[in-house]
């Protein structure tokens, strides 16, 4: 009986990672006023133009039919599952998770799943999916791929800079105070996420300061803790997005991917926002 990992699409995993793991994902969901998608089926060139015609969409979680399909695809072949899924604080994707368990345990009693509240979004979710696969497929048991996954989230950051705050006072992902003190001051946020919610790392009076701080805690991190893996996230600001990869992979001598930040979270942050995640080697929390 192998193990299989299922994650959901803020995950923002680049596809050929999905494949070459073997990672299912469960996809959220983007509604305008006139029409809705599941991400996953709308490319960030179509959403983020739709977005400047339409105004920001809302979010929601994937249905509970969605979750018991997939679930069930599993274990009707005898395999078990691990969940893991964007934080419980930012959707309610985690919850609906465990009332699709506990349907499907009515249908299939002596299934296994396990899921798990990364507290987390973004590649710092993927990564954690990624490693959680890499173990499944060493036949390691359900037990220790859970374990594989929890591991990685305590050594995982996400640090990101919105190119305004807009969207995130909109959102209500961040305070109302600190978006207008932002926007006026014109001070420069570097966000991350921590505790299972946004919250502010630093605040700096340009956009190139911004992105050399948060350079300069990554290689902070990796000083104390080593190198895992590093990926540079973007919304519509690819050449900005290279660059800032280069300079990463010349400074460790690594591959680093460049992977879109999709509709769910980016109606949350706005296009032009670019972060890194990454992991380390020892636990950083």
């Amino acid at each position: 009986m192998a193990v299989q990992v299922l994650t959901d699409s803020t995950s923002c995993m680049d596809e050929g990672l999905r494949k070459e793991y073997g990672i299912r994902i469960l996809s959220l969901c983007v509604s305008f006023e006139d029409e809705s998608f599941k991400e996953i089926e709308i490319s960030n060139e179509v959403f983020y133009k739709k977005m400047e015609q339409k105004g920001i969409p809302k979010s929601s979680q994937p249905s509970i039919d969605d979750m018991v399909r997939e679930m069930k695809e599993v274990v009707s072949n005898g395999d078990s599952l691990l969940c893991i899924f964007i934080s419980s604080e930012m959707s309610g994707t985690y919850s609906t998770a465990h009332v699709a368990k506990n349907m499907i345990l009515e249908e299939y009693k002596d299934a296994k799943i396990e899921i798990v509240d990364s507290r987390d979004n973004c590649m710092q979710l993927g990564f954690a999916a990624i490693q959680a696969a890499k173990a499944a497929k060493e036949g390691k048991s359900l037990k220790e791929v859970k374990l594989a996954a929890e591991e990685n989230l305590k050594k995982s950051r996400f640090l990101f800079i919105p190119e305004n705050l807009v969207y995130l006072r909109k959102g209500g992902r961040i305070g109302g105070a600190s978006a207008l003190i932002g926007n006026i001051l014109k001070i420069i946020p570097i966000l991350t996420v921590e505790n299972g919610v946004t919250s502010v790392y630093a605040k700096v009076r340009t956009k190139k300061k911004a992105v050399a701080t948060m350079v300069g805690k990554m290689i902070n991190d990796i000083k104390n803790f080593g190198l895992g893996e590093v990926v540079v996230h973007h919304i519509n600001c690819y050449d900005e997005a290279k660059e800032l990869a280069n300079v990463i992979m010349e400074k460790f001598n690594i591959k680093v991917l460049i992977c879109d930040i999709g509709p769910v979270i980016g109606l949350h942050v706005g296009p032009g926002a670019i972060g890194i995640a990454y992991y380390t080697e020892k636990a950083l929390r």
